[in-house]
Formats: C-alpha cells, structure tokens, sequence
C-alpha cells in the first residue's frame, strides 16, 4: 500500500510585509488564521465575530472581510471550519451560514501552521502583540499566570463606586446631588459617581462599562448629544482592544444609540438600529439569552410600537391595531425578562408603560385588541390604573427611593382624561369639569391601593405634582426635561381647576423657559394642550407661540 504524505505546513510570516509560504498575504486573511491558530492553541477552538471586529473589520464590512478570508484559505489550500459543531467536516457545512461565525480550524489543519517572526518561531507573546491581545501577566503572590481581566482585590473599589452610582441613578438623582453632599458622600449624583467610577477602573472592560454607563446616564437625562459622544467613545474602546464582555457592551451600545433616537422621535431610525442588533448573529445571542438586554430591547421596541400605533390610528386603523397589539406582547416579555434577572426597578417602569398604552390605545378606538377585548372603555381604565398601581407598589420594594415621576404624571393625564371639556373652555366651564380625584384612582386600583400610601401621595392632585416640582427644585431627584415639563403642565392645569390662577400662571411660565429644550414633537403635545384644554383667561395670559398647523399634526402625544 502507498504511504499516506505527510501534511503539508502552511508558515505564516507574522512580520510586515505579512506572507503565507513566502507569498504576500492580505493582512485581514492572514489575521483571522492566526487568530484560529492561536486559539486552537491557548483558546479551546472558538474564533468569534467579535474577536475580528476592531482588529480587522466594522460591522459594515464584516462579511466583506469574511468571504475574502475563505478565498484566500482555499488558494492556501487549508480547511477552515464555521458554527459551533467543531466535529464536523468544513466540507459538509452550510456555506450561505458561513458569515455568521464562529471559525476553527480542524485539529489536523491546525498542526500544519506555523507562525513565523523573521523566519524563526514566533514566540507566545510575539503572537498576542500580533493580534491585539494583551500578554498574560502573572498575578502577585500566585504561581503561574492570571488572564489580563482577572479579579484583583483594589477592583472593590470600582465595583463599591459603580454601585453606588446605579443607587443614584435608580434615586433619580442623575445630576445634582442632595444640597450639601459631596462626590465622596453617599449623596453624590450618579453623574458624579459614575466619574469617579472611571478612576478607578483598571482594566478595559472596567473602563467600557464606565463609558456605557456615562452614555446611558446622559440619555436619560435628555442630553443626547452627550450621550452620542460617549457611545463613540465606548465604541472606539471596543475597536481598539479585545474587550471582555465585548458583545453584551456592543449590544448595549446599540440600545442606548437606539433610545437617542427614540428621545429624538426618531422612530424608523430607533425601528432600525433595533431589528439589525436582533438580526446580528453575535447580538441576537446576547438578546436571547442576557435578561437585562432583552428587557431594554422589548420595552424600547414596545414604546416605538406604541408611538407608531397612536400616530397611525386616525389614518390606518388595522395597520394601527397591529402595532398596538405587537406593542402590548412586547412589553408582556419585558416584563417577563425583567422578574427573570431579579430587577424590580425594570419592571415597575414596563408595568407603568403597560397601563399608560392600555389607556392610550382606548383613547384612540384601539380598544377591541384581543389583549383588551373582554375590557369596556371603564374597565380598561381600571385595567391601566392597576398596571400603574402595581409599578408604583414596586417602587416601594427597590428601597423606597426608586420612584418615577411618570407614575404621577400617567394617573393625572388619566384623571383629568376622564372630563369631556369644551375646546378653550372658558374659566367657570374648566372648573365645571370632574377629574377623578386621588380616592377615586385609589378605588380603581383595588387591591394594589396600598400602593399609593400618604407620604408620596397626598390627597389632591395639585399637591402630587407640586411635591415632585419641589424635589427637583431642591435637588432631590432630578427629572428629564419631558418629565419636568409635564410635572409642569399638570400642576398648572389642577391648580386652574382648584381655582389657584397665580400658581398655575407660575407653573405655565416656567414650562415656557423649559419648552425650547424638547424636540419640536414633544413641543407641539405641550403647545396644543394648553391652547386647547387650559381656560382662556390662562392662555391669554401666558399663550406659548403657536406652530403652524402644518407642522402642529406632527405628533398627538409625549410619553
């Protein structure tokens, strides 16, 4: 019988200008077999799309770069392998999948490889420089070696300082802290913390996280440029290094990008940047499989489905019906994702969003979803005002300090929802009008009314928003701008009704400075409520100016 030829080796010259058995190579396909190599070798096999990007490729150019590389292999007649099956034989494997990752090389492809530098072997270290990683380094006082991100005891005070940053931020207190507390007290902001935070960070996922943590901290604090600059930051971070946690971060960066959007009314873009992570081979698996990512991505796209549902229901009912059923599913497996990661902060503000749509979609004749078929237009309010009920209930179990202002925000809108007011109602029409009270809302929640316990709310309506202003003058908590300025608006329009007219002129004087920071949406729901529902004595008073009609159908609410 003829003997078997031994295999071949394929020597790859690591050293510029870079070669494969003494032929120039293009640098991108030469990466990615060195990276299998050494992966093979230290790794157990697994070549991630993550692991390319940054090093040799974007998102955009990806499977440009990976059609290119098996080119290149299969004139360097080498097998290279793809999912996640490293048993079986490359020749088998479905090539239209073959983009998606991940990449190995076969046990007897891989002995063939030799990595090179000036011809002679290249060293362990010498590999690593070559890709990027960084070079083990041996932890002090232990045998052998650590990987760089590894625990070391002064990371507990980058963890300590992270905590007590999202302890802020859940307080509400994003950006001025308690009067007389400082960066170092327990009182810090959580824009204060966050900072300090990135002191201590000694590792590049430490440092990452900061940057995500910045970026989203910003968003909700309505700043979207900030929060724009920060989320490049972050992503030049991921690039420049092979990050630990690199796929949850670049799934994370995507939703905050995606809430800047959102913020903007942006909808298509928000739509987009959302379906392309859930189409990502590497995103989708953090998406399914990572709690907390899938929260965010189903209560962002739920709010998206919303606004487009609201938008469309004057105009396309059935195409404005699915939506609105799509938007209720989602927020039902937010809410779900959020009891499975143990976060009862998450699910008090989908079960807020719950109820509010709920009321918004029977607002608008959507009413008739199966989600709320069995409900009549009374019991869907009550169906709402449980939802709400049931966030702020929550609220009380995350320490009591982690309460949304759109809880009240959602319960007045739904109060004063209940009149049925003449358009530019004079004075004594306005005050003629019967919001439900404190006590009725109370009733409507049944048995989650311990919810709504003295302290946060007070017996009349004027007094809720009054004492959520009061926080955020004082620097208790600090509410975005679309909170603080329909806090505004509501205290104006309850104080009218209590026949309180200097306070609701104070009130609406304010939302007039804070108008020109929203989007022009946002601007026109606030614009068309007062010219529309407060009595004409106010709007003459302190009329906002008015947009022209054309650019006034823009939007139909801000939430």
């Amino acid at each position: 019988m003829p003997q078997t030829a031994a295999p071949t080796p394929l020597s790859i010259e690591l050293t510029s200008p870079q070669s494969v058995n003494g032929q120039r190579a293009a640098f991108q396909s030469l990466w990615l077999l060195a990276r299998m190599k050494h992966a093979h070798d230290a790794e157990g096999g697994l070549v991630r799309l993550a692991d390319l990007r940054g090093e040799v490729s974007d998102a955009s150019t990806l499977r440009m770069v990976v059609s290119r590389a098996f080119r290149d292999f299969k004139a360097w007649h080498i097998e290279v392998g793809w999912g996640e099956d490293t048993q079986r034989e490359p020749r088998f494997l479905n090539a239209e999948r073959r983009s998606q990752g991940p990449f190995w090389l076969p046990p007897a492809e891989a002995k063939r490889v030799r990595m090179l530098v000036g011809g002679r072997a290249a060293t362990p270290a010498e590999v690593a420089s070559f890709l990027g990683l960084r070079p083990r380094k041996a932890r002090a006082g232990a045998p052998g070696s650590a990987p760089p991100d590894a625990v070391h005891l002064q990371d507990a005070a980058f963890w300590k300082q992270l905590v007590a940053a999202q302890q802020a931020a859940r307080q509400g207190r994003l950006m001025a802290p308690v009067a007389g507390g400082s960066a170092a007290g327990s009182s810090a902001s959580a824009l204060e913390s966050i900072r300090l935070a990135g002191t201590l960070a000694a590792t590049d996922f430490q440092r990452a996280l900061v940057t995500l943590n910045e970026a989203m901290l910003w968003r909700r604090l309505g700043d979207n440029e900030q929060a724009r600059r920060r989320l490049q930051a972050l992503k030049k971070q991921r690039l420049a290094h092979h990050v630990a946690g690199n796929d949850y971060l670049g799934a994370m960066e995507c939703i905050v990008s995606a809430w800047c959007a959102y913020t903007a009314r942006d909808l298509p873009l928000a739509q987009s940047l959302l379906g392309g992570m859930a189409n990502d081979a590497a995103r989708s698996l953090v998406l399914r499989h990572h709690p907390d990512v899938r929260f965010e991505w189903c209560n962002l796209w739920a709010l998206v489905c919303r606004s487009r549902a609201l938008g469309l229901s004057g105009e396309d009912k059935p195409a404005a019906a699915a939506l609105a059923e799509e938007s209720l599913q989602r927020f039902g497996e937010a809410l779900a994702a959020a009891f499975e990661s143990h976060s009862f902060d998450a699910a008090q503000h989908v079960a807020a969003n719950m109820g509010m749509a709920a009321w918004l979609f029977d607002r608008v004749g959507l009413s008739d979803l199966p989600a709320l078929a069995h409900d009549g237009h009374a019991d869907t309010t009550r169906r709402a005002v449980q939802w709400i009920a049931f966030s702020e209930w929550l609220c009380g179990h995350t320490d009591g300090q982690g309460r949304s202002a759109w809880n009240a925000i959602y319960l007045m809108r739904i109060a004063r929802g209940h009149c049925r007011p003449e358009p530019q109602p004079t004075l004594a029409q306005f005050r003629a009008q019967e919001p439900l009270d404190p006590a009725a809302i109370s009733q409507l929640a049944g048995p989650l009314a311990d919810a709504f316990d003295a302290a946060h709310w007070p017996a009349r309506w004027v007094e809720v928003a009054q004492a959520r202003l009061a926080d955020h003058q004082a620097g208790r908590r600090r509410y975005p701008g679309l909170q603080h300025c329909s806090l505004l608006f509501e205290h104006a329009w309850y104080a009218a009704h209590a026949g309180d007219l200097k306070a609701a002129e104070q009130s609406l004087a304010s939302l007039r400075e804070a108008l020109p920071q929203l989007v022009p949406s946002d601007r026109a729901y606030f614009t068309e409520s007062w010219n529309d529902t407060l009595p004409a004595e106010l709007v003459l008073e302190a009329r906002p100016p008015r947009r022209p009609a054309a650019r006034r159908k823009t939007v139909r609410r801000a939430s």
